[in-house]
């Protein structure tokens, strides 16, 4: 299936694999590219040396296009676009809208360049900026999110820029893409779907977990780090919906302190980094810290294995999903879906013509 988003990144299908960290490592990553669509490797919770092995290790188990999804608040932003840059990336995402300088040191280097955005005026803005496209997240998709639903704001994005817009955010079948076709979109992203599959690196047992949710599992949360987060509810986020100022601050210290040692930050480089994840809102310092060792929370579930100490980050879609395919076979089971679907209405459209 052939749209401006196949075009532009060279990929065989229309879907796109979220760059989720500690998911989007490069055994996922790999098994989407190998499956014909664009897995984005996840390099926020990287040093720059394993994010420079990550893609290394990539290109040594596909030939097919892939990318690097970046903050571009992070202090070594520059390094990381570096490190794209020497070993040839085809694919840049941003979880935070880039600088127009960053963008077009990107596109001059043969780099397209693809933000993520969660509202009309930051679509606007960024393909102002020259991005080669957009994905655009609702409400439903995991994750930090916001409070437009998918349907509502992919039109609304769709009609505001000329650039190829990528949907997210509640996606997990072949009728979804039909729909984001439909709503003017170039493909569709997918983040929790993609996790729950055989090629996801997650344990099993929170897969499990995964599983098991129901729609009404998946919460969004401002207790973790003071911004909309969704994600499964658990004793955790139940605990840390309770606790009061102090306890919360004991608990974020806590964890703080360990995501310091494994990422060996200073204290004073992780409130900077827990103040840029505000984007200027006012935060408790509980929920400056939080902010700024979610990866450790997540890492604690992802890697570890243990949903009793870290935030399991999960679109709404989990509450429908009950199976664990591979990555070939899900894309290819989307693809077929979605081929029926186009099929069936475009005889209903040669029968209404006849």
């Amino acid at each position: 299936m052939e749209t401006a988003l196949t075009r532009l990144v060279g990929v065989r299908h229309p879907i796109v694999q979220t760059g989720m960290g500690w998911v989007a490592g490069p055994r996922l990553v790999s098994a989407v590219a190998n499956a014909g669509a664009l897995g984005i490797l996840a390099s926020a919770t990287m040093t720059l040396d394993q994010l420079r092995d990550a893609i290394r290790e990539v290109r040594s188990r596909t030939d097919a296009p892939f990318g690097v999804n970046l903050r571009a608040d992070a202090g070594d932003a520059a390094d990381r676009v570096g490190i794209l840059l020497a070993e040839g990336v085809r694919v840049a995402s941003f979880a935070l809208a880039p600088s127009a300088e960053l963008i077009a040191e990107l596109k001059a280097a043969g780099v397209v360049v693809i933000p993520s955005v969660g509202a009309r005026r930051h679509a606007e803005k960024v393909a102002a900026w020259g991005a080669d496209a957009v994905l655009v997240q609702g409400g439903e998709g995991g994750g930090h999110t916001g409070e437009v639903a998918t349907s509502v704001l992919l039109p609304q994005v769709v009609d505001a820029v000329r650039i190829p817009v990528v949907a997210a955010g509640g996606f997990f079948d072949g009728r979804g893409l039909v729909a984001a076709l439909a709503y003017g979109a170039a493909g569709v992203a997918m983040g929790t779907r993609f996790l729950l599959t055989s090629d996801s690196t997650v344990p099993d047992a929170v897969k499990a977990r995964y599983l098991a949710a129901t729609v009404r599992d998946v919460t969004v949360t401002r207790a973790v780090d003071g911004l909309p987060h969704r994600m499964l509810r658990t004793d955790l986020v139940a605990a840390l919906e309770r606790s009061g100022r102090t306890r919360a601050f004991v608990h974020a210290v806590r964890r703080a302190a360990g995501f310091r040692r494994l990422s060996g930050l200073t204290w004073r480089q992780l409130v900077r980094d827990g103040l840029a994840l505000g984007h200027g809102k006012e935060l408790t310092w509980s929920q400056v810290l939080l902010a700024a060792n979610t990866p450790m929370l997540l890492k604690s579930a992802m890697v570890d294995g243990r949903t009793d100490l870290g935030v399991m980050a999960a679109g709404q879609v989990a509450g429908v999903i009950d199976d664990l395919p591979s990555c070939a076979e899900l894309v290819e089971r989307v693809m077929a879906q979605a081929g029926e679907i186009i099929g069936v209405l475009r005889e209903g459209g040669a029968s209404m013509r006849a």
